[in-house]
């Protein structure tokens, strides 16, 4: 049995432009179900709807807790058919981490070496410290050849909750996550859970990704949601409180 998970570091507002909560009821939420941390990680450019980036620009104006749960800010940063992310360096200095995934609406599938190629491109950023949904066959992956990276790189790997609930927009995503992760406990490759809500009912969500995780006993060690604390010490970040 894993321990109690204490964060949800993926999640969006309706400043994602096709989700419904505010932050400060995905807060509450968060803290309904007993989480110390919450991160709010707008889509950037490139995901129709989303919000202009200056938004990030203006992140100190929020708060750092609410309803007893600290409040961090990342933004879910497009991986480019070029290799490159969908935000620019001003913005990226505003964050407190960059979570880089592909999505289909904003990247044309090339092929599952190339994809590969240009996810761990976007990885080598300082600022980036995850990969989103790493598991939709849509928009293949090597997991031979991003796992090691991610383990270069110092970048955790996402299982993500909602994956499971839609398996015909992430194709084959269990398959997927059977091979990734015993190539995370072999090279010792730190993943995040994460709901990817975009509504307040699914924040703190991860039963899904947790009866999998158990299923194939995954290390909890390398699991950066049972502590607040690990997770900082991984995104080498210093509370100021």
């Amino acid at each position: 049995m894993l321990p109690k998970f204490e964060l949800d570091i993926h999640t969006h507002t309706i400043a994602s432009g096709h989700a419904y909560g505010t932050i400060r009821e995905m807060a509450q939420a968060a803290a309904e179900r007993e989480l110390k941390l919450l991160g709010i990680t707008e889509h950037a450019p490139g995901i129709p709807g989303t919000t202009d980036p200056i938004y990030f620009g203006n992140l100190r104006a929020v708060p750092s807790h609410l309803y007893g749960v600290r409040v961090l800010h990342g933004s879910e940063i497009n991986v480019m058919n070029d290799g490159t992310l969908s935000l620019d360096e001003r913005y990226l200095k505003y964050l407190n981490y960059g979570i880089v995934g592909i999505h289909r609406p904003c990247y044309t599938d090339v092929g599952r070496e190339k994809n590969t190629e240009n996810l761990i491109s976007c990885m080598r950023h300082p600022k980036v410290f995850f990969v989103s949904h790493p598991d939709d066959d849509h928009t293949p992956l090597n997991y031979e050849k991003l796992v090691p990276a991610a383990k270069e790189l110092h970048v955790a790997l996402e299982v993500n909750n909602s994956s499971f609930a839609k398996p015909d927009y992430r194709l084959n995503c269990v398959a997927n996550y059977e091979t990734m992760l015993p190539l995370c406990m072999k090279y010792r490759v730190p993943i995040v859970v994460d709901s990817d809500a975009h509504d307040p009912s699914a924040v703190g969500t991860f039963e899904a990704a947790r009866a999998l995780l158990e299923r194939l006993d995954f290390d909890p060690e390398l699991i950066l949601n049972t502590s607040v604390d690990k997770f900082f010490d991984f995104i080498w970040y210093t509370p100021a409180d």
